[in-house]
């Protein structure tokens, strides 16, 4: 009998409604086999495609039988890719080797995300809706029928309370580094907009994907208005000699700011709550100015080009700047490879690929790292604390970028799996986040596990690798099946010296790369010189680097700059004396602005 039946027929926590009862609810058809009902004690399954068939698609074909004898189970794979560097070193310089292999990771990550898209989380079954209306997020798996039987979950506030809420600080092993931190919150955020007003599974990033709209504007009405309409830039102010964005009083566009926080210190950018903490206005300046320094650069190569032609194209040449430091940079380091990552959209040329994306809910799920967080913030000589951090902008004019680059390249950055190293002050954040996926009917975090090709857990203990743990989520959830997605990403156990478990990554990386190639610039008909205003910006997107970014935005020397915490003696602002603490004091609540705040800042 299918697991699932069994936990509905064993566990007490199950209510069952008598009329109407869908007998899918059970999901009693496996390895993606589609369930139809056929009236309330009837139901079929359609195997199409899936490799499998018989009653409930549990079948093998004969190839689907080899290549799963075959198949390394994903942390094989992950100990192989991180491991044997003598290898890989090889391997990085032998370009056919490293394009084939890099070519395999991109289809076998890509072809786990359903395009076109499938369900949202109002239809859990196929329907033009559902794929159509780009104002949902999609859904990788159906939600539950409305009629299922409803499990007697958990306070969201107590499982956050009892598995997540940081005890004490967990550094991250692999030595994220704050810059790291603010880099994943400051890029997804172009894409991750869910529209409250609407519910969470709505979005008002209707671009689902890299757009820049973060740094643009959402609309064309903010983009004009955030806009020079002069050689192609975006308008700025000049403060102590170095370009910082302009103030909202001087371009009128909506910003997200407390009224405590002075009019010389709400800067304006494209999202209206990069004012939340100086490291996203610190992103956004950098993007700011890297627009404008390429603008001069497209103005110089065509001196005969208008204004909305440079803009065009100056966007197009960030947004390869931004795939490009994304895949090399940022992904490099957090899946913590030997195997040095490419981007280069010509290896899928000759690929079955296709060129859109939808963004996932669970995506936007899975991307809530807010462990990541630490304590309190070191900048230069001086420490942070939460009430001084948030809405301050006048950090990041007082410090200038440099030394905010400097200082966050140096801070190591929490452990995000593992469980109990969420910070006190988005607590909240958390709450929303899981009673949201209670809204949209998420299936278990096991579910996910066999949807992207991992065995499911069959104990608490083999989930979290902690005891203590463990028999906290047991008291909470009962049985192993019952857990939930978002708690069950954050309370699983780390990888060797990782800060992710194995399911973010594994989940995280096919969404991450289909939505990084799946971008229209990435397509035979985009890539080449001329989209990007010839050879010099073609350059610019190939040759682009995080430490480029920065160091060609800058005043002064190129500052330390990585996604990783140099291997050095540092003093960490949690165990500093709280004497050392910035005095300057903004009477703002930070627990209490955090959670009014959408779940995904």
């Amino acid at each position: 009998m299918n697991r699932l039946v069994c936990l509905v027929l064993l566990l007490s926590f199950w209510i069952f409604p008598g009329e109407g009862y869908d007998p899918c609810c059970t999901q009693p058809c496996q390895n993606q086999g589609v369930c139809l009902s056929k009236g309330a004690d009837a139901y079929e399954c359609d195997c199409t495609r899936t490799g499998y068939y018989g009653e409930n698609c549990t079948t093998p074909e004969l190839l689907t039988r080899i290549r799963s004898t075959l198949k390394p189970r994903p942390d094989i794979v992950h100990y192989i890719l991180t491991h044997y560097k003598w290898i890989w070193d090889i391997i990085n310089n032998i370009p056919y080797l490293r394009d084939a292999i890099m070519s395999y990771v991109l289809t076998s990550r890509s072809h786990l995300i359903d395009s076109p898209p499938t369900y949202n989380a109002d239809y859990n079954y196929k329907s033009w809706e559902a794929y159509s209306n780009l104002s949902y997020y999609t859904r990788t798996l159906a939600p539950l029928p409305q009629n299922c039987p409803t499990p007697d979950l958990p306070n969201a506030k107590q499982v956050v309370e009892k598995v997540l809420l940081r005890k004490q600080f967990i550094p991250d092993p692999q030595r994220s580094s704050l810059m790291f931190a603010f880099f994943a919150q400051h890029f997804t955020h172009q894409f991750f907009k869910s529209d409250f007003k609407k519910g969470p599974a709505f979005t008002k990033a209707l671009g689902h994907g890299v757009d820049l709209g973060h740094i643009y504007g959402e609309t064309l009405e903010r983009q004009h208005k955030l806009r020079l309409f002069k050689d192609g830039k975006l308008k700025y102010q000049v403060v102590d000699g170095e370009v910082y964005p302009p103030l909202v009083k001087d371009v009128q566009v909506e910003m997200h700011y407390p009224p405590q926080v002075p009019e010389e210190h709400k800067f304006a950018v494209g999202h209206e709550a990069f004012g939340l903490v100086p490291g996203l206005m610190m992103y956004a300046t950098i993007w700011l100015r890297e627009h404008n320094r390429v603008c001069d650069i497209m103005k110089q190569e065509h001196p005969d080009w208008d204004d909305e032609r440079i803009f065009q194209t100056t966007r197009l040449i960030l947004i390869g700047e931004t795939i490009k430091i994304v895949i090399e940079d940022y992904v490099q380091h957090l899946s913590g490879y030997n195997f040095k990552l490419k981007f280069d959209p010509e290896l899928l040329f000759n690929q079955r690929f296709q060129y859109q994306n939808r963004i996932a809910s669970e995506f936007n799920t899975l991307y809530h790292w807010h462990p990541l967080m630490p304590d309190s913030f070191q900048i230069q000589n001086q420490v942070y604390g939460y009430h001084q951090f948030v809405f301050n902008n006048s950090i990041v004019t007082e410090h200038g970028i440099r030394n905010l680059v400097e200082s966050f390249t140096k801070q190591t950055s929490g452990r995000v799996a593992g469980g109990r190293n969420l910070p006190a002050s988005v607590q909240g954040v958390a709450v929303k986040a899981l009673e949201h996926s209670r809204q949209m009917r998420y299936q278990s975090f096991n579910a996910y596990r066999k949807r992207f090709n991992m065995k499911p857990y069959s104990s608490f203990e083999e989930m979290t690798g902690d005891k203590e743990l463990a028999d906290e989520l047991k008291k909470l959830y009962g049985h192993i099946d019952a857990v939930e997605l978002y708690p069950g990403l954050l309370v699983e156990k780390p990888r060797h010296n990782a800060v992710f478990g194995e399911t973010i990554v594994e989940m995280g990386a096919p969404y991450s790369l289909k939505g990084l190639m799946g971008n229209a610039i990435c397509s035979p008909e985009y890539w080449m010189p001329s989209t990007f205003g010839g050879k010099v910006g073609f350059d610019i997107v190939n040759t682009a680097s995080l430490k480029k970014l920065v160091c060609l935005n800058i005043n002064g020397s190129c500052p330390m700059v990585s996604f990783q915490v140099p291997d050095v003696k540092f003093q960490s602002s949690e165990n500093m004396n709280s004497s050392s603490v910035h005095s300057t004091q903004n009477n703002i609540n930070p627990t209490i602005v955090l959670n009014e705040r959408s779940s995904e800042l």
